[in-house]
């Protein structure tokens, strides 16, 4: 009935910024001074959902984390019910207990020992890649904790074209600069290439820089692609790099029995970012950091703030794990994951990764089907991302060239436009490389159904017939 429900539904009441701000049907933004009615509270709440994006919706297809779970949204009530702080034991016991829990069967899955792991959770996983980098700086020359960068040689650090922004972000922030951020060059597929990567440190050995960091990916963000893991341990091992991998997208994959073979190799890394918000569904923000030699994050990361972690509490101190933190204040973000796992169990969230990426094969059976669209590249989709190009009749004699290209680059943003406007379906769309803009459809939600693709499509098809 919810999905019936929902369908009906749009995915967007859109209006431009000016047209909000105004204020629509009795809804403002502007900020009262005198307390106003329950009823227009109660009118501000409904506008504010109405006005908004239903990213739960089943034909939302715009980010990588969508959905609806119920007992999730139970879990986050409860959270804020709780109104805690993730910092100490004593104001915290029964969170910080289900923290350690969630992180240690998370490193199990992820393939490390008992004695092996430790982490915890961030906003986001650019936080938690930004972790990864901080570590293995300590990890390299402790001294940069107290004395700064000028106790450093210059770093390099390597990752791939196709990696998430956050690694150049990471290293800005940190003082590193982004001119430090080593790019490897991948294959067609969106891969890193083990060769290049080899090439690279060794190049930047000859500069004088000193290579210590290597990302490597499992699910890059536009193609879906997966690093290959193992060849990329071999190399760090080598050269005794420091080995993360980013797989705050597919990292849900290790979840399912069918898909989890395409991490091999995960059991290496010194580090992982998995988001459970993302492909397992989890409500925003459940972002996690494994590192896998215990302690790391303490020593890298302790100051010892007195007024919170004193030594001499009646319980163990050990689980006052705020000091291995960069924030003081950190929000709950286990409750509603840990209550999500006893509700489904490890198999359930293995069927709802294996869903969303049946949606992604049946979406790329049907676009291989109509030639009214275009694969950006011919591979079976690893992830549930599918790139394609929608190709309107006007565009269809047009030999390939740089005429043809600059045409279809403007293709998907105006279908987006009249997407955005009617409401009725949501996808995203970029350029990349030398790729004129395309659509890219990812399934995390386990709602959507193969009529929504249909749908999809056919809507697609009609909003960009005329271009």
């Amino acid at each position: 009935l919810l999905k019936k429900i929902l369908c009906l539904s749009k995915v967007l009441d859109f209006h431009h910024p000016h047209q909000l701000k105004d204020g629509l049907e009795g809804f403002s933004l502007d900020l009262p001074e005198h307390a106003e009615t329950l009823e227009q509270i109660l009118v501000d709440c409904r506008d504010t959902l109405k006005y908004g994006v239903s990213t739960g919706h089943p034909r939302f297809f715009n980010q990588l984390s969508s959905g609806l779970d119920v007992i999730g949204v139970a879990g986050e009530w409860l959270t804020s019910t709780a109104n805690t702080n993730m910092f100490t034991y004593e104001v915290s016991p029964v969170f910080i207990l289900m923290e350690e829990v969630l992180l240690k069967k998370m490193q199990s899955i992820v393939g490390w020992s008992e004695d092996e792991g430790d982490g915890i959770f961030c906003p986001g996983g650019t936080i938690s890649n930004l972790y990864s980098i901080l570590v293995a700086r300590y990890r390299v020359c402790p001294e940069v904790k107290t004395k700064g960068m000028g106790a450093l040689p210059p770093l390099a650090l390597f990752t791939s074209e196709h990696s998430h922004y956050s690694v150049k972000k990471s290293a800005a922030v940190l003082g590193l600069g982004s001119e430090s951020v080593m790019v490897v060059t991948c294959d067609e597929r969106g891969k890193m290439i083990p060769a290049e990567l080899e090439s690279s440190i060794l190049a930047a050995k000859s500069k004088g820089l000193l290579p210590f960091y290597v990302n490597a990916t499992a699910g890059t963000t536009v193609y879906g692609a997966f690093d290959p893991l193992a060849a990329i341990a071999d190399i760090c091992h080598t050269h005794r790099l420091w080995m993360h991998v980013d797989a705050a997208w597919g990292g849900g994959l290790l979840m399912s029995d069918r898909h989890r073979r395409k991490l091999q190799g995960i059991e290496r890394a010194c580090s992982v970012t998995w988001n459970p918000h993302k492909m397992m569904c989890v409500p925003l923000q459940c972002s996690v950091i494994l590192v896998k030699k215990p302690g790391l994050l303490q020593e890298c990361n302790k100051l010892g703030a007195e007024y919170l972690f004193q030594t001499d509490k009646p319980y163990d101190v050990n689980y006052d794990t705020g000091d291995k933190s960069i924030q003081c204040g950190r929000h709950v973000d286990v409750f509603k994951l840990w209550l999500m796992w006893k509700a489904k169990g490890s198999d359930g969230f293995g069927s709802q990764v294996n869903k969303c990426l049946e949606n992604a094969e049946y979406l790329y059976d049907q676009l291989k089907r109509n030639s009214d669209f275009q694969l950006v590249f011919k591979h079976k989709p690893e992830h549930s991302n599918v790139c394609f190009w929608y190709i309107p009749p006007s565009l269809r004699a047009l030999q390939p060239g740089p005429d043809r290209d600059r045409r279809l680059h403007e293709v998907a943003p105006q279908i987006k436009g009249r997407m955005m406007e009617k409401g009725s379906v949501l996808i995203g769309y970029q350029p990349f490389g030398d790729k004129v803009n395309f659509f890219r459809c990812v399934f995390s939600n386990p709602a959507t159904q193969p009529e929504d693709i249909d749908f999809l499509l056919n809507e697609i098809i009609t909003l960009g017939a005329d271009l």
